[in-house]
């Protein structure tokens, strides 16, 4: 096959595949994140603690995350038809891989979460904030340049198994590499297609690092203070409150 001949066929995958992980990143973020803080508030010492409740999410999370994503896709299929009304294409796709993310970036955002000080969320409660100020003014400020890792992650996991969908008609760099590398003996393609999946694998890792990094520089966690300045916006607050607030900002940082 010619460089002419493969080139609309890699475009049109490339595309594909962004499109894929695109969807299904932004739904894993915009679910996985309010669960795996869930995850955190429902634990024993969490602001809204219930273990039962924290049992459950956890084991179906567990449960979910445990499915190899092959097996997923095709457990889902008939939910995926209800869905989009097929189960071949890039909009199929989207489905089984954002279901199947949701619960491994939850479990991201569950770790992330709890590496912010406590002392923050302390003071937060402190000056009569709710469950909702804090997670809004604390958890996820302070938590931010790891969840920034955590999409990242996820973002090169899902491209991983965008390949795999591929296999089922879904399309994508995956789908040539089945199609043209392995059935039609075109090894120069199949190669081709491994190179530009480590190029834009290699270029979202960096972007995410960099983001990661940038923000962490700018004090966009881990004791970056979003909490200390709600505490100094109330004049109400008694000075013992806020030197308590500022020595465990000072700890943080």
């Amino acid at each position: 096959m010619t460089w002419s001949e493969m080139r609309p066929l890699l475009e049109q995958a490339c595309w594909d595949t962004l499109y894929m992980v695109g969807w299904s990143t932004l739904i894993a973020v915009v679910a996985g994140l309010p669960l795996g803080i869930l995850l955190v508030l429902t634990d024993r010492g969490g602001l809204l603690r219930n273990v039962l409740a924290n049992k459950v999410i956890g084991q179906v999370v567990n449960v979910a995350r445990s499915m190899p994503f092959i097996i997923l896709m095709v457990a889902l299929m008939g939910f995926t038809r209800a869905v989009v009304g097929t189960t071949i294409g890039r909009e199929a796709a989207i489905v089984p891989l954002a279901i199947g993310a949701i619960p491994f970036f939850a479990r991201l955002v569950e770790t992330a979460v709890r590496e912010v000080d406590h002392g923050l969320v302390e003071a937060v409660q402190a000056m009569g904030g709710n469950t909702w100020t804090v997670v809004r003014r604390v958890l996820v400020p302070e938590s931010l340049p790891s969840l920034i890792s955590s999409a990242t992650t996820t973002v090169v996991a899902l491209i991983g198994y965008s390949a795999m969908a591929g296999t089922v008609g879904a399309g994508g760099l995956g789908d040539i590499a089945i199609r043209y590398g392995y059935q039609r003996f075109e090894t120069g393609l199949m190669w081709i297609t491994v190179a530009i999946l480590a190029v834009v694998i290699s270029v979202i890792q960096f972007a995410g690092d960099l983001a990661a990094r940038r923000l962490y520089r700018r004090g966009g966690g881990y004791g970056s203070a979003p909490a200390f300045r709600l505490l100094k916006a109330r004049p109400e607050v008694s000075s013992t409150t806020e030197e308590s607030a500022a020595a465990d900002v000072g700890k943080a940082a």
